[in-house]
């Protein structure tokens, strides 16, 4: 009724096509999880230092960067970087540099909510064992923070993932532009979209019940 047609849809339209925009997809997925780990918990320890100044710099990034579209930020990096040191830096490195700042601000909340999350008494333990801020953080604190927050790390890479077909905006090579483009040269872009949202679907679906399965095996440890 529709008039669609998938047969154009081959393996071979998939190794051409789809295969290397999975892969950048898949990539940026797991450098900004990284990163975004890294960087958050970093901003998560200035929140939770004490010392107003890092406080008030970690809160101002956070709250900042989860007050703008990500979109926007990453047309902000395309455009306006290279304007800044003067000379292009790629649509790759800059979807790899714009969801790297982006997400650590939504990781520094999952970071801080989790050590919070642990009880006052570990704690105190830890200081009456004589451990320093940092040795109670790095060898009490964090690991059990962060096993409780394995799902919600997850969770949010499941998003960082949809989130990466918006690099498509800035002409990087990622799963949806590989379907845009198939779709155009083989002249079937409604077909094309259709199994791009289906591909997403599939990938999205399969990780959120991976997903709930840990939960369900953390559950049990505690």
């Amino acid at each position: 009724m529709l008039g669609l047609d998938f047969s154009f849809f081959t393996g071979e339209v998939f190794r051409s096509y789809i295969l290397n925009g999975m892969y950048f997809s898949f990539a940026l997925t797991a450098v900004a999880t990284f990163g975004g780990i890294v960087f958050g918990t970093a901003l998560a320890l200035m929140r939770l230092s004490g010392a107003k100044p890092l406080e008030w710099i970690a809160a101002t990034y956070v709250n900042g960067m989860r007050s703008i579209p990500l979109l926007m930020v990453l047309l902000w990096f395309f455009l306006l970087v290279p304007f800044i040191i003067g000379r292009p830096i790629g649509a790759e490195m800059t979807a790899v540099i714009t969801f790297i700042a982006f997400e650590a601000a939504y990781f520094s909340e999952i970071v801080r909510a989790g050590i919070q999350s642990i009880a006052r008494g570990q704690v105190f333990a830890g200081q009456a064992l004589g451990m320093s801020y940092g040795q109670n953080m790095r060898l009490v604190i964090l690991p059990q923070a962060f096993r409780n927050m394995i799902p919600v790390f997850l969770t949010q890479t499941i998003i960082l993932f949809q989130d990466t077909s918006l690099v498509y905006i800035i002409t990087a090579h990622d799963m949806l532009h590989g379907f845009s483009v198939a779709g155009s040269n083989l002249s079937h872009p409604r077909e094309a979209y259709i199994l791009a949202a289906i591909f997403y679907f599939v990938i999205c679906f399969s990780l959120s019940w991976i997903v709930k399965r840990i939960q369900k095996k953390i559950a049990i440890i505690r």
